[in-house]
């Protein structure tokens, strides 16, 4: 019969494999992973690394971390007090984050300014960096933005 001997080839192979799979999962239950020592990260008394440097970067401290609740902002049209180009302005509220001097601009977080933008917090050119002096991070400031150059022509301190 020509079945016969399909049936015992098929019948052997299964066995095969049967003892092969045994074999290989038996292999791998002896396997034990070496045990972790202090110096591997995952170990619960691992000596912590070096502690980082603090950030040159704007915004690197805690402190300079704004509000969550920025002062407000309105709009105002007209010229910019400076006649620059612009011609329209729009004025503002908020805190000051840093001061750059040697760029002449400013970090402030304030909120949204109707028809021009969102509360944000954003880094603004200054026109001039005469406007910069005495102004330090958190301080609240009044600020005027010519909206077509998009920097600050216009900035003073408010006293809380």
């Amino acid at each position: 019969m020509p079945c016969d001997g399909f049936m015992k080839r098929r019948s052997l192979i299964w066995h095969v494999s049967w003892i092969l799979s045994v074999v290989v999962f038996a292999g791998c239950a002896a396997y034990t992973p070496a045990a972790l020592t202090t110096a591997h990260p995952a170990h619960p008394e691992a000596v912590a690394g070096p502690e980082l440097r603090a950030s040159t970067t704007l915004t690197s401290r805690p402190a300079d971390i704004p509000s969550l609740q920025p002062a407000a902002a309105h709009v105002r049209q007209g010229t910019s007090p400076s006649g620059a180009k612009g011609g329209q302005t729009v004025v503002g509220e908020g805190k000051v984050i840093t001061v750059v001097p040697a760029s002449s601009e400013i970090v402030l977080t304030h909120g949204a300014i109707t028809g021009f933008m969102d509360a944000m917090t954003m880094g603004y050119p200054t026109e001039s960096p005469s406007l910069l002096k005495g102004v330090k991070a958190g301080d609240t400031v009044r600020f005027t933005i010519d909206t077509e150059a998009k920097a600050i022509v216009a900035l003073e301190q408010v006293r809380p």
